[in-house]
């Protein structure tokens, strides 16, 4: 039994407590988070979810995980609800010009509510994922922390997490560097030692999304190229093509290299020289904090406008009409509508929402402007 067991802030100390269910993908992460656990003492079960066709093999490799470490593995088919919660929005955004980011979508309303479902059909409170993130109690509330590993931190993923699961959820390997977790499995012998790491958009192995959207019956926005000066550059390919920062494959010949500055719903996409993609604020729509409490004028905190970029400082600048206007301390550089913004103090994730707009006012005439 785990009495007493301490898994430092990803977990807690927690008494009487000898069962936990982890969400098993067949990669290593989620493998050696199930090592873990064991050794901390813990009775581990083990669940791996069907989201789409295309995730049939990661099935049959978290079945291979799971005999190798005789753990009881429940099969979830979650199909229906990831094609409804991710699939079908993932494509509308795509075809109307925006950059969603399918985790995002996929983490609150589907791969976490089938997890805890899990759970509690199983009689089993605690739930533990692969994830590089880790999870720390403040003042009674909980709250995703980012990784040991700066450079595997997948707390960005994590913002739109529940009080309800947060308080239930165990991350091991956020503890941990990547080649510390690639280790522990090639010492235990794990037949997912070596697999590959998982890939950006799960359900579109090839990674071609135009192609997959438009398998589906998508239409894509088309309109021109506008140039940095106005100027007419040509018809684009259709806008789910590009995605705002975005430099190659635009196959113009001008005199300096071009960036895709702005997406516009008319389909025509701005284009800028290096430099001018940079904006000072950003709206956000579905905005909310971790603890549900109220996002107010003044507010600081540093930002993520993408997964990998750094947190920059920030302000909030006004709460209206169910928008969050943030002023960035400095320009940041290309924040795409479409993509999660989120919100941190210091390593904690105190909560965030989806980018609406970018904003591009001068200094001296920004609304942004403290």
């Amino acid at each position: 039994m785990a009495d007493e067991i301490s898994m430092g802030s990803s977990f807690g100390t927690f008494e009487e407590q000898d069962k936990i269910l982890v969400a098993l993908s067949g990669g290593v992460d989620s493998s050696v988070c199930i090592r873990i656990l064991r050794d901390q003492g813990f009775d581990v079960q083990a669940v791996v979810i069907r989201f789409s066709l295309a995730h049939d093999a990661a099935v049959e490799a978290a079945r291979a995980v799971a005999r190798q470490m005789n753990v009881p593995l429940t099969v979830e088919d979650c199909t229906e609800a990831f094609e409804r919660e991710v699939i079908v929005p993932f494509c509308a955004q795509y075809c109307a010009g925006r950059t969603p980011n399918p985790c995002v979508l996929c983490n609150p309303g589907v791969k976490f509510a089938a997890l805890a479902r899990v759970a509690d059909r199983l009689g089993i409170h605690f739930i533990a994922t692969g994830h590089y993130a880790r999870v720390e109690q403040e003042n009674g509330f909980y709250y995703v922390r980012a990784a040991l590993s700066a450079e595997r931190d997948q707390s960005y993923m994590l913002y739109g997490l529940s009080q309800e699961i947060l308080s239930r959820l165990c991350l091991p390997v956020g503890e941990f560097e990547k080649d510390d977790i690639r280790a522990m499995a090639t010492e235990a012998g794990l037949v997912s030692a070596d697999a590959p790491d998982s890939q950006e958009i799960c359900f579109i192995p090839d990674g071609d999304y135009a192609a997959y959207i438009a398998a589906r019956g998508g239409v894509p926005l088309h309109g021109h190229f506008i140039g940095p000066d106005g100027e007419d550059l040509g018809v684009h390919q259709g806008a789910w093509h590009y995605t705002v920062g975005q430099r190659r494959g635009l196959n113009i010949a001008y005199g300096s290299p071009l960036f895709v500055r702005r997406i516009r719903p008319d389909g025509n996409i701005e284009l800028a020289r290096g430099g001018d993609e940079f904006f000072t604020g950003i709206v956000l729509t579905d905005a909310a904090r971790t603890d549900g409490k109220p996002f107010a004028p003044g507010q600081r905190y540093g930002v993520k406008v993408r997964s990998r970029a750094a947190a920059a400082p920030c302000a909030v600048q006004s709460v209206e009409n169910g928008l969050l206007t943030l002023c960035f301390d400095e320009p940041q550089r290309a924040p795409a509508p479409g993509q999660a913004a989120v919100l941190y103090d210091g390593e904690l994730v105190r909560g965030g929402g989806v980018i609406a707009e970018m904003l591009e006012e001068a200094p001296e005439t920004r609304p942004c402007r403290s």
